[in-house]
């Protein structure tokens, strides 16, 4: 499996790191190797056809700040000079236009290519257009990490959950947030708490994505496309962040012992992300960084699954459970993969 890398910040360069620790499940699996052909960053690549190394890729961003030594203005014809079977597209969300990412995916499915991407902004934008592409080219086409990182939500309602009746999801889908509702629930006023996040490296610089339920939003509509099967993108999302939120309102909510959290919603009829109260010991009650979800069924009821929504290993362990449901499915066929 030759694979192509597009985005080698914190996402890629874990997933380098995930390869060359599994390197060895994929050669008992599938009696050989997964090797990197090309990486590129925003400003440099480098490929070689035999594979590159993902401890060298790893050794030269850390000290030079370029995955490559070769410059590039177009990523497009990086992607056409390289010979591979699978694009992973992590670089950096655009919600507004879709950004590289967008460019990218679809040259890939219009090449061809299978592809695993964790960047939210194309799905919330151009969702259907790229499954369509995806179906008409006999592609595989898979994001689980796009929604709660190494939290397992979109595989495990179209796997493990197929046969149920899902009326409805609702989960905390971004940890930034949780982690300043979290110390709002032990005093620290809002401002604080943003400060200590973006200390911590949990916040961006800029945290309006985070905290005005954007990057929730996103998600949303990744889950209602993916698991209900609807044709919305990130404008039908009804949405209120935690800016309002102040230390009063926790205290109200501590009074009856319950808490704030940001919560999206989804369901046939619905597209929400907006703080609620929460029952202290709901599962939707946790605290830190941790996302969770509630999945409501027809036979099993409640399924509750959390984990972490963020992280260089965490997402990039998410990335490979994609990739080996693709090399799996090419395993048992015998040759190119179906629709996804």
């Amino acid at each position: 499996m030759r694979i192509l890398v597009s985005g080698f910040g914190t996402v890629g360069q874990g997933f380098a790191e995930v390869l060359a620790l599994r390197n060895d499940l994929f050669k008992e699996r599938y009696g050989k190797e997964v090797a990197i052909v090309c990486a590129m960053d925003s400003s440099s690549y480098a490929a070689d056809p035999s594979g590159l190394s993902p401890k060298d890729l790893l050794e030269r961003k850390k000290t030079t700040g370029k995955v490559g030594t070769d410059a590039y203005s177009d990523s497009l014809k990086v992607m056409d000079s390289v010979e591979y079977d699978l694009l992973v597209e992590v670089s950096p969300t655009d919600i507004v236009t879709g950004g590289a990412g967008l460019k990218n995916i679809r040259h890939a499915l219009e090449a061809g290519k299978d592809v695993i991407t964790v960047n939210k902004g194309p799905l919330a934008l151009r969702f259907c257009e790229l499954i369509t592409l995806a179906k008409k080219n006999g592609c595989k086409f898979r994001f689980e990490g796009s929604v709660g990182g190494a939290m397992p939500i979109i595989n495990l309602c179209r796997e493990s959950l197929v046969g149920e009746n899902i009326s409805s999801m609702r989960g905390i889908l971004n940890g930034t947030c949780n982690f300043i509702l979290s110390k709002m629930d032990n005093g620290q006023s809002f401002e604080q708490a943003l400060k200590e996040a973006q200390q911590m490296g949990y916040a961006e610089t800029d945290p309006t994505n985070d905290i005005e339920g954007y990057d929730s939003a996103c998600k949303v509509v990744i889950l209602a496309n993916s698991i209900f099967k609807r044709n919305v993108t990130f404008s039908d999302v009804k949405i209120t962040g935690i800016t309002s939120i102040t230390s009063e309102a926790i205290s109200l909510a501590a009074s009856h012992n319950m808490v704030i959290r940001l919560i999206g919603e989804v369901s046939d009829d619905r597209l929400e992300v907006s703080p609620r109260l929460v029952p202290r010991g709901h599962p939707l009650s946790i605290t830190g960084t941790l996302n969770a979800a509630q999945v409501v069924t027809d036979l099993a009821g409640p399924i509750t699954v959390s984990g972490r929504g963020a992280g260089r290993v965490e997402t990039a362990s998410a990335i490979l459970s994609d990739l080996i449901s693709i090399m799996d499915d090419r395993k048992e066929r015998g040759g190119r993969c179906q629709n996804p």
